[in-house]
């Protein structure tokens, strides 16, 4: 059983000081938080293997002394990690190998949900469930998940667990907003098979907090203002934007508040994986989570957003 909100670590290093993200890691738990989620190469991924990783795992682990039991705990392996031959990927060598240093890191002898961040088309997934296996073998592993999957991945590994009595997929990590439905069709599969969706980017990279304007300049500190590869939105996009703004301050709600709640209202969702740089932004967090919307407002989004098609194929002699 988890929060609603699940706290996203990936800030922490950079641009979250060590001290500062021990500060909202104890804030977010005395909120009631007690999903959190890392990988082994946050922080250092931003820089694209430019260094090794782990620097949020460090911290988390530094965080958490003492309250390790308070919380679900969330890694992943499997996205570039350096520039070696077994440096990403998810060979059982490489999974095994991450898996010891995350624990080491994270100051922990087990991880609760251990996802695999990436498919891996060069390693065949008898391997990557094999490995999974020897995991929870050894009591390293409780939970095993997947992050930027498709369904029909997740009906592979399935069938596959099904028919090796291997540990089976719990929980998917996808990109997911109202301004990116993508994953739309795939949450029904989620929903009967048992899979838990937590998705990343619930608030579209900040486009959903309401900080970016039409015509003006990406706040100072903003991920836009400090990112190259982000591009300013095209009106269209804002277009979108600026109509589920008028919808949320109907319900009384701010842009986060209610883009959040929206997420949370869709099929099997467990949790909101939300990326912070303040306790501010983790308390708006938690209001989003507590807002209800009812099927009259969420009819009235898909107009301003609407869901992808999902016509079933005909099929004619």
């Amino acid at each position: 059983m988890v929060s609603p909100i699940c706290l996203g670590t990936m800030t922490f290093g950079s641009p979250v000081g060590k001290e500062d993200a021990i500060r909202i890691v104890h804030g977010a738990m005395d909120l009631g938080i007690n999903f959190i989620d890392t990988a082994n190469v946050y922080e250092g991924y931003s820089r694209f293997m430019g260094s090794s990783g782990g620097v949020s795992e460090d911290i988390l682990g530094a965080a958490l002394k003492g309250r390790r039991e308070e919380v679900v705990l969330a890694t992943k392996c499997g996205a570039p990690n350096g520039k070696g031959t077994h440096d990403m990927g998810l060979t059982a060598k490489t999974i095994l190998r991450e898996l010891d240093a995350s624990l080491t890191r994270l100051g922990t002898d087990y991880i609760d949900l251990y996802h695999v961040h990436w498919p891996d088309a060069q390693t065949p997934l008898e391997t990557v469930l094999s490995a999974m296996e020897t995991a929870y073998r050894q009591g390293k592993v409780r939970a095993f998940g997947v992050s930027n999957h498709f369904a029909w991945q997740l009906c592979e590994l399935l069938w596959l667990a099904d028919k090796r009595n291997w540990p089976k997929v719990v929980a998917s990590q996808i990109p997911f907003s109202l301004l990116r439905r993508d994953y739309q069709n795939d949450l029904e599969f989620c929903r009967k098979h048992d899979i838990g969706v937590t998705p990343w980017q619930a608030l579209q990279g900040g486009l959903l907090t309401g900080k970016y304007r039409r015509g003006a300049e990406a706040p100072a500190g903003s991920r836009m203002a400090d990112s190259s590869w982000l591009a300013e939105p095209e009106d269209a996009v804002f277009d979108k934007i600026e109509a589920t703004e008028e919808l949320a301050k109907e319900q009384g709600l701010s842009l986060t508040q209610y883009a959040l709640a929206w997420a949370l209202s869709q099929p099997a969702m467990s949790s909101l994986i939300v990326g912070v740089k303040s306790m501010t932004q983790v308390e708006e967090a938690v209001k989003g989570a507590e807002a209800v919307l009812s099927g009259e407002v969420l009819d009235r989004q898909d107009a301003i957003t609407p869901p992808p098609p999902n016509n079933p194929p005909v099929f004619t002699r």
